[in-house]
């Protein structure tokens, strides 16, 4: 009997997703790194988004590289988290380059880098205004440009980049890019030759892409929410990319309780199990169906959409999600399987989840 809850990895939409999102960044001269973290780094996955045009394969987590390592794979290794002290010897064996805003980040890098005789590769980070990590000030960005590039001997400068959207929520715009670019260039005439990398964000640069305003200077993207959870594109940032498939990755989930109850709780009410205070709407007594799937799992269970239009996601506890089926039209019972999609919060949990089934789908 299969077992549930299980998310399925379709690698053949995986692979034409990301041949389509690295074709349309080729044609503004933008190679992508393809981004892993999001779907837990699943080995078979990222092998897909190499085969399908990606440059190099990123992950925050420099296990999942290591993985990928020991699994033969020779598309370069970026490290998109900035080190930790605690695993320089790791990022120097099992990556081939990282982002950095330290300086004695990079010192660490240089000699861990002449301990195990190999040439190190660094994108330094700008801060834009997002507020996550990068210096904040062009004048020291200048500053570790150059002492990357003079005073560290197994440092290679590789590139600038910049992180907008995932804490300060800023989006990329035509303005924050052109700053990035401006400096690139100023780095570029200080050590008198071309950066190979002028990264410029990650999925959210998309739409910007698309409209047609992303400067010439930027020729990077870190891509994997747009490759591997694509509803998020029309959803969040109303971009549409043609051909892009949004079932790459869906969770299935199987019903444990179906019955019909009212809509409202009855009683005094409290904060729920994650100190929330929810709100009930009373739409009468309705059919409803329980899934063995919680928050534990999916992180929240507002990231599910099922692919039944007739049913709502009502909420979750750790362990239970609740769903409106009432206006399904199908008839569902005990045991029955509940097909999501999954947006990109519910993708990172499940994936990374030891109680959610993994079937890979060749």
């Amino acid at each position: 009997m299969e077992k549930y809850p299980v998310l399925e990895v379709d690698l053949k939409r995986l692979r034409a997703n990301t041949k389509i999102v690295t074709q349309v960044c080729a044609k503004s001269g933008i190679s992508v790194a393809g981004i892993i973290k999001g779907f837990g780094g699943i080995i078979e996955g990222a092998f897909e988004m190499a085969e399908g045009g990606c440059v190099q394969i990123g992950s925050s987590r420099i296990e999942q590289l290591k993985a990928l390592k020991d699994k033969g794979m020779k598309t370069p290794m970026l490290l998109v988290r900035i080190p930790m002290a605690c695993e320089i010897q790791e990022v120097v064996r099992y990556s081939d380059m990282c982002l950095v805003s330290e300086k004695e980040t990079l010192v660490m890098l240089d000699k861990e880098a002449k301990i195990q005789n190999k040439k190190y590769k660094a994108i330094l980070m700008y801060d834009l205004g997002d507020l996550r990590e990068g210096v904040f000030t062009r004048e020291e960005l200048l500053d570790l440009a150059q002492f990357t590039e003079y005073e560290l001997h197994n440092m290679e400068l590789e590139g600038i980049g910049a992180n907008l959207s995932c804490y300060g929520s800023v989006a990329p715009t035509t303005k924050n890019l052109t700053e990035l670019s401006e400096a690139a260039v100023e780095i570029e005439k200080k050590i008198n030759r071309k950066l190979n990398i002028v990264s410029g964000g990650g999925t959210t640069t998309l739409p910007l892409l698309m409209r047609g305003g992303v400067p010439e200077k930027i020729n990077h993207l870190r891509i994997g929410e747009g490759i591997a959870n694509t509803q998020d594109l029309p959803l969040y940032w109303d971009t549409y990319i043609e051909g892009l498939d949004a079932d790459t990755f869906v969770l299935k989930a199987q019903i444990i309780e179906i019955n019909e109850k009212p809509t409202h709780p009855i009683g005094e009410l409290m904060v729920n199990a994650f100190g929330e205070h929810a709100h009930y709407e009373d739409r009468g007594i309705r059919k409803r169906a329980i899934v063995a799937l919680g928050n534990q799992d999916v992180g929240d269970s507002s990231k599910l959409v099922p692919r039944d239009k007739g049913i709502k996601v009502l909420g979750a506890s750790s362990d239970h999600t609740i769903l409106d089926i009432h206006d399904s039209q199908k008839s569902y019972k005990l045991g029955d399987i509940v097909e999501f999609n999954v947006l990109y919060q519910a993708m990172l949990f499940t994936s990374l989840s030891d109680f959610i089934a993994k079937k890979i789908i060749n």
